[in-house]
């Protein structure tokens, strides 16, 4: 049976809402460590076949691993009121569909994987087991963000291995970095829900910190600035990185504001300020290698 246009609208839109595309933000947090690596790793002149590829690699791979996710979480999406209308939990689009969705979008990215060295290749498996694993995890610990931190972070060593053919100890000190500032960012988010996962059963570390949530948050966007600090010494970057970190240092300071009350809208937008902070150490070293 031919399908109508309006019908092949909707479908396009269910796919676009299940993959995130509307909301680029996830995309944009992974895509900032991404970034750093491939300019730390290239001393500020990455291959541009090697960046085409991981940038197209990341938009595929978040889009991999929010369709997972949504699959792992369509029985109790349902009863959150933040995610009660995603397309899998909403019988907008079939279980059989996210998951043929799923394995597209992997086989895309291991397509773009072959491209590069063996390295690589390997550490991209690795990677793939992270997002597959990841959405499971509130279900049997509450430090899934610490798992999301190391699937976004893999980024970071796979850059390397991509640019040099290695992954120096400056590259897993940025893997920590962004496992340290993912937990950041994803604690905030799971503020958002932490009504609702306590209902439901579910764990995180919102729910773990408790009332030492804002002053445990505090503590690793610390550690996450420190970590930053040793990166640039060690890359050898100069004042204008420091001024980039300058300003994400505010920009930490203002989502503690913004998380004051923790009410879910201020933790939201919270959360959504993380970009500023990836995009204002990005350009810091971005303009520290073509200017310092």
């Amino acid at each position: 049976m031919e399908m109508s246009l309006p019908n092949m609208t909707n479908t396009l839109r269910n796919y676009i809402e299940l993959m995130r595309l509307h909301r680029p933000i996830g995309t944009l947090l992974l895509l900032w460590p991404t970034l750093w690596a491939l300019w730390v790793a290239a001393q500020g002149t990455p291959n541009l076949g090697v960046l085409a590829i991981f940038v197209t690699g990341v938009v595929l791979m978040r889009s991999a691993g929010v369709v997972i996710n949504d699959f792992a979480d369509r029985h109790f999406d349902r009863h959150v009121e933040r995610t009660r209308e995603r397309p899998l939990t909403a019988g907008r689009v079939s279980e059989r569909a996210a998951l043929i969705l799923f394995v597209v979008l992997c086989l895309l990215s291991l397509g773009l994987v072959l491209l590069l060295n063996r390295l690589t290749l390997w550490l991209a498996l690795g990677g793939a087991l992270l997002a597959v694993v990841y959405p499971f995890m509130k279900r049997v610990t509450h430090l899934p963000q610490v798992v999301l931190g190391a699937a976004f972070g893999w980024a970071v060593p796979m850059a390397f291995a991509a640019q040099t053919g290695s992954v120096p100890p400056i590259g897993w000190l940025m893997f920590t970095t962004t496992v340290l500032w993912a937990t950041v960012y994803d604690t905030m988010y799971a503020m958002v829900d932490r009504q609702d996962d306590l209902a439901l059963g579910l764990k995180s570390t919102a729910i773990l910190f408790g009332d030492a949530d804002r002053v445990i948050i505090g503590l690793l966007q610390l550690m996450v600035l420190v970590c930053l600090l040793m990166i640039g010494h060690q890359a050898k970057l100069g004042l204008i990185y420091y001024g980039g970190l300058g300003i994400a240092a505010l920009l930490s300071v203002y989502q503690q504001h913004l998380i004051r009350y923790r009410d879910r809208h201020g933790c939201f937008r919270a959360f959504l300020n993380n970009n500023w902070f990836g995009m204002a150490v990005f350009l810091g070293i971005l303009l520290d290698y073509r200017f310092g």
